[in-house]
């Protein structure tokens, strides 16, 4: 019997609510497992009293029969993922379900500092990155220098693997004296390293024994496919693979092993840090949003910017993930305007235009205004408990996007996900 990989992906600019849809999805499958990204991302589960944010481990955490990998095409700061599972241990979830593969790249303190002067060094135009490290990380993987977990099992190996990494760092910047220390980093890498060695195993090894077994896997995205390094709002984008292909290279399958694809998306849009955002609201409105919707980073604490649903942006997204259904997050964040706008087309003076030409001075959103609802919908349970005007939405959406949306939420919390 062989099993199937489904996937849950964020189809924006990430911040869509990832954790608490995996959260929901992952009573249906045996394994969870993060394919990219590292401890940037910020994933918030809420089931009653118990609230989680999870950075690294999979959004499965609170589904206690369920086994949680972190892949190879994940990087790990080691103390944090300590300092992660020593959290959820003290809430009560069993960490002998959390395995990490031995292709993963380690994060190391040095990749902190290295992704702060790359920020710096871009003066008026940076990125607007988390500062964790996570593409200095990436980077120091493609140059071939970086360190996979696998080589921490072996302590001279490991010794030997920072001595040469250090050794490109000092190369890489102009005054090396701003690293840290390299003795006492040695020493916290080792210590850490081998608290966490139980839980590294052969990743390629341990997903195709459970897709042979006929386990249910479940993929969780981190970010948004619109921040994906290759076909996202390039520079502006994070390290990683985020779409539906970064499963394959993430996981160490093929594409056959890829069933389903679960795209998600706010019931608005919002980004972090620079770069093209169509649907930008620069007004009271975007102002509004942003409260209703308590968009600051999770990991960061950044304000996010808020603007209207981008249609335009959603059937991009949806078209490279090949994605199948929409789950639909912050409905109720809508709740109380007069009219909700989609963005509908992109025009370039008198043609059509495409996100990639987002920053042209002439550049323009087309927006398309529907009645909005004053009732608070945060108590609905059923799709017919909606006012009549937010299922119109909820329908326009649909039909733009061109994909049926099957989930929705109204609040934060797990019961507040109605089946459409």
């Amino acid at each position: 019997m062989s099993g199937h990989i489904d996937a849950v992906l964020g189809m924006q600019w990430g911040d869509e609510g990832k954790g608490r849809i995996v959260d929901w999805y992952a009573r249906d499958y045996d394994v969870v497992a993060r394919f990219g990204g590292g401890d940037n991302a910020g994933h918030r589960i809420e089931v009653g009293e118990q609230k989680l944010a999870l950075r690294l481990v999979p959004s499965a955490a609170l589904n206690p029969s369920v086994e949680l990998f972190v892949g190879s095409g994940c990087v790990v700061n080691l103390e944090g993922a300590l300092e992660e599972l020593a959290r959820l241990s003290e809430v009560g979830v069993d960490i002998e379900r959390v395995r990490f593969s031995d292709r993963a790249h380690i994060v190391l303190p040095d990749h902190a500092l290295l992704d702060r002067a790359s920020e710096h060094a871009r003066g008026g135009a940076p990125i607007g990155t988390t500062g964790r490290g996570i593409g200095p990380t990436y980077a120091d993987r493609v140059s071939r220098v970086g360190i996979p977990l696998g080589q921490t099992l072996d302590e001279r190996t490991f010794r030997n693997a920072l001595r040469a990494i250090r050794s490109v760092h000092e190369r890489a910047l102009q005054d090396p004296s701003v690293l840290p220390d390299f003795a006492e980093m040695e020493e916290r890498m080792l210590a850490a390293a081998a608290r966490l060695r139980t839980a590294i195993v052969d990743g390629v090894g341990y997903i195709h024994a459970r897709l042979a077994a006929g386990k249910r896997i479940l993929a969780e995205g981190a970010q948004g496919t619109l921040l994906d390094i290759s076909f996202g709002s390039y520079p502006y984008v994070t390290s990683s693979q985020c779409t539906a292909g970064g499963i394959c290279t993430g996981l160490g399958v093929g594409p056959s092993a890829i069933g389903r694809v679960i795209g998600i998306y706010k019931a608005y849009t919002t980004r972090v840090g620079s770069g093209p955002f169509p649907s930008e609201l620069l007004d009271a409105e975007g102002d509004r949003l942003r409260d209703a919707g308590r968009e600051f980073g999770t990991v960061t604490g950044r304000p996010r910017r808020c603007g209207w649903f981008d249609a335009v942006a959603a059937r991009y997204a949806a078209a490279l993930n090949g994605t199948h259904a929409v789950a639909l997050t912050k409905l109720d964040v809508l709740s109380g305007f007069e009219r909700v706008g989609i963005v509908t087309g992109y025009r370039l003076g008198e043609r059509e235009a495409t996100l990639a030409e987002a920053m042209h001075p002439d550049f323009r959103a087309e927006v398309e205004f529907l009645d909005g609802w004053a009732e608070d919908i945060g108590g609905a349970r059923r799709p017919a408990d909606l006012p009549m005007n937010a299922r119109r939405y909820i329908a326009r959406l649909e039909s733009l996007v061109g994909l049926p949306i099957e989930l929705f939420s109204v609040g934060p919390e797990r019961e507040a996900l109605i089946k459409a």
